[in-house]
């Protein structure tokens, strides 16, 4: 490879040691015991001292770096000095090594716009210091988007192998690009003849139980965080993705569809319409989400007429 590596791969290299700064942020908050928790619209909408400094870190972090891009992050936080400490200047030698797809070789940092979520699965992070299991749901995020596409995401998981007790290495991170793959985990399929369905665990209404009763699924998992979601499919835990409903946001899906779609995967609105991820569009997905593995038309032709009457497409 001659030259410097494109602005997208040294972009993606920055997000992947960034998002394992926020992952370290994350377990050390948890670990102080004092979470500082707000509510933003209500007892299912939380804040904590980990979401701020998290965000603070990742988007001063890459900003410092790539002036030029758009980074739109969930928390709407105050202008202010940001800590020495919580910048990260690192990137992933691994991923600066790698060819740049030739279709995103010539792209600007000011083409791209990168979504964050510094904890997806914030209620679950809260519960955590009581339910130790909840932890696997919670996830760091950053996606990477141009044209209105997710192109390129990661993923850190700050609790990974928890489970495994003291003096086990805690987190992972995985992270996928169109055109390069996906990496950091090992992909699997659910046995073709199951039908296994993760739902949200904690924002459930009548609209999403029918939706997920239409798919006739053998098997319903109930987990938090949109990334964790994406994670069971790629890692042979479940079959589809349903949530019918409004309350994901664009932050909660651009890397996550971006790794599954690296993997031949599709996530898209109830409707199967595609989500679009430029720098003007609103925040909120309101035709919902499903996302597969493989057999996407399937379960988009499962969609019961009432949902899809009651979530209109963008």
């Amino acid at each position: 490879m001659s030259g410097s590596p494109a602005v997208v791969m040294r972009l993606v290299a920055s997000a992947y040691a960034v998002a394992e700064k926020a992952g370290t942020i994350v377990r050390k908050v948890l670990h102080s015991g004092e979470l500082g928790i707000v509510e933003k619209t209500g007892a299912n909408d939380l804040q904590t001292l980990a979401d701020r400094l998290a965000q603070q870190s990742i988007c001063a972090s890459l900003s410092k770096r790539f002036p030029k891009i758009t980074i739109i992050g969930e928390e709407d936080l105050p202008s202010e000095e940001i800590q020495e400490d919580l910048i990260e200047t690192g990137q992933s030698e691994e991923i600066l090594q790698r060819s740049c797809p030739p279709e995103y070789s010539q792209l600007k940092e000011e083409e791209i716009v990168v979504w964050v979520d510094p904890i997806d699965g914030t209620k679950e992070y809260t519960e955590g210091m009581l339910f130790r299991r909840l932890l696997d749901n919670v996830t760091v995020l950053i996606g990477i988007a141009h044209g209105g596409r997710a192109i390129a995401g990661v993923i850190n998981q700050p609790f990974y192998n928890y489970k495994l007790g003291a003096g086990t290495q805690l987190g992972r991170t995985m992270w996928g690009m169109l055109g390069l793959g996906a990496f950091g985990f090992q992909l699997q399929e659910v046995p073709g003849d199951r039908r296994i369905v993760t739902t949200t665990r904690s924002h459930s209404n009548k609209l999403v139980t029918d939706c997920v009763d239409a798919m006739e699924p053998h098997e319903v998992v109930r987990v938090g965080g949109a990334g964790n979601k994406i994670i069971q499919l790629v890692e042979g835990k479940a079959s589809a993705y349903v949530f019918a409903s409004p309350g994901c946001k664009k932050w909660d899906t651009c890397a996550p569809e971006a790794i599954l779609h690296a993997v031949g995967g599709k996530l898209t609105d109830m409707h199967g319409n595609a989500y679009r991820y430029d720098a003007n569009v609103k925040h909120m997905n309101s035709a919902g989400v499903l996302a597969t593995l493989r057999n996407h038309e399937y379960y988009v032709s499962r969609v019961p007429q009432s949902v899809l009457q009651a979530l209109k497409s963008d």
